[in-house]
């Protein structure tokens, strides 16, 4: 049976970690990170989700902001309240809770958000800084936070030089998760294949990964006979599905009773990839503050 990856664990310690060198900021240079997370409407999952957010960032010792603003908010007021954020100097990260109603822009929303101070890694100077550098270095620049979560596993899971030489596969190719994680693992000296759901025979594609991530959305698409004997499972996933009972639960990508018995790693969902975003994002907001206090 496959190692179980405890992706709230691995989480924790690096809040913890976080946190320590938050308050090391702050002793050296007076400089307490800021992080201001805008949600528009009342959308509940989403409302839960940034009071998460909010929640660990206090925690780890940042200064976090929610601004709720109401649904019928046009696109024009919403951009004034963004370039208020990017002008405060105590506001290091600027995050906006996605999706937006459908009545905003929400590409020139995203794109309003300085690069400087957008910790979700999306903006375009963040991702062409990510794609053209050799190395890229997680503490300069700003990446997206869960293929940086699932870097940050696989690290802890195989070593810090075991990602050398191995065949990694990444099936999905979205801006938010499969494009950036193949830049990290090419980085990392991996051999990455971005496969999708136009990629011929991707069974077969899959069974040559030594890593192997999900990040589709379609609940237990990765069967256990797609998986290598002994290969590192990353399911990004996370799919509401009714159960037997009529309640729902929570699935992954993978199925993940069957790869269990195959893998020699793997990330269950929920409690793998998920808590490392959250946690990520704080880094990213560290990141940011010390960036722009010259650190």
């Amino acid at each position: 049976m496959a190692m179980i990856i405890d992706g709230k664990a691995a989480a924790q310690a690096l809040r913890a970690e976080v946190g320590r060198e938050v308050e090391a900021l702050l002793a050296e240079q007076d400089v307490r990170p800021g992080l201001a997370v805008v949600i528009v409407g009342d959308h509940p999952a989403s409302r839960a989700y940034v009071r998460t957010k909010t929640r660990m960032a206090e925690a780890a010792g940042i200064a976090a902001r929610l601004i709720e603003l109401p649904a019928e908010i046009g696109t024009a007021a919403l951009l004034e309240r963004i370039g208020e954020l990017d002008g405060d100097p105590d506001v290091h990260g600027i995050l906006v809770q996605l999706p937006l109603p459908d009545t905003i822009d929400e590409a020139q929303v995203l794109l309003a958000i300085s690069s400087a101070k957008d910790v979700d890694g999306f903006h375009p100077a963040n991702v062409g800084a990510l794609f053209s550098a050799t190395r890229p270095d997680p503490d300069r620049l700003l990446v997206p936070c869960t293929p940086l979560g699932c870097l940050h596993l696989l690290r802890q899971t195989l070593g810090a030089d075991g990602l050398k030489g191995q065949e990694a596969v990444i099936v999905g190719r979205s801006n938010i998760v499969g494009k950036p994680l193949a830049a990290l693992l090419l980085a990392a000296d991996c051999t990455v294949t971005v496969a999708h759901s136009r990629t011929r025979d991707l069974a077969d594609v899959c069974r040559r990964a030594d890593i192997l991530v999900a990040a589709v959305g379609r609940p237990g698409l990765v069967r256990g006979g797609w998986v290598k004997p002994g290969a590192t499972v990353i399911d990004v996933g996370i799919n509401r599905i009714e159960g037997e009972d009529g309640g729902s639960r929570l699935v992954g990508d993978v199925a993940f009773a069957e790869a269990e018995k195959v893998a020699g790693a793997i990330t269950p969902v929920p409690g793998g990839v998920g808590p490392m975003t959250v946690a990520c994002l704080m880094r990213n907001t560290l990141t940011a503050a010390r960036l722009q206090s010259g650190g």
